[in-house]
């Protein structure tokens, strides 16, 4: 097998996939090493295709056409990690990203996909056994979540619950 097969193939596994399929695994299935895998999904990206890297894997970024996409501004503790995710993803709110604007770089972010409680534990556990701190640690707390909901309504909610933990920056 060629790479662009094995670069169709892994799409084609990856949309057949409910859950996340970790660059090991697909690297044991095409018996090629978790590198090539990495280069092969970065190819693809390139080539407009919408996988993410979640905690456990890689997905097919499923469009968001029918949600409203917004963005909130928070500033927190490290301690706060979990409180502000669970806010989120409480009300209703898909977490999808992390921004900071930084001094010297711009502005940095990174994927999350967030949906659930259990979404949350892992990526502060994943943090917890790196010994990693957030992105937000580079910016004193400040940073933005792009976040995906249904409706307004909805949003409001998720406002509400930051505003009354007190790390919603008014904007």
């Amino acid at each position: 097998m060629n790479g662009e097969q094995r670069r169709k193939a892994i799409l084609l596994k990856l949309s057949e996939s409910e859950s996340p399929i970790s660059a090991s695994t697909l690297a044991t299935q095409f018996n090629v090493t978790r590198q090539i895998i990495v280069a092969d999904i970065a190819l693809l990206r390139a080539l407009g295709h919408h996988i993410v890297a979640v905690h456990k894997g890689y997905l097919i970024n499923v469009p968001q056409d029918d949600k409203l996409i917004k963005r909130v501004v928070v500033k927190h503790s490290q301690e706060m990690v979990a409180n502000e995710l669970y806010a989120i993803v409480d009300n209703g709110g898909i977490v999808l990203d992390v921004i900071i604007e930084h001094s010297v770089y711009d502005k940095i972010s990174a994927e999350l996909n967030l949906s659930s409680r259990y979404d949350v534990d892992e990526f502060v556990n994943k943090l917890e056994s790196a010994g990693a701190r957030p992105l937000s640690a580079l910016t004193e707390g400040l940073h933005l979540h792009t976040v995906a909901v249904k409706d307004d309504a909805t949003f409001d909610r998720i406002v509400n619950a930051l505003s009354n933990l007190n790390i919603l920056v008014e904007y």
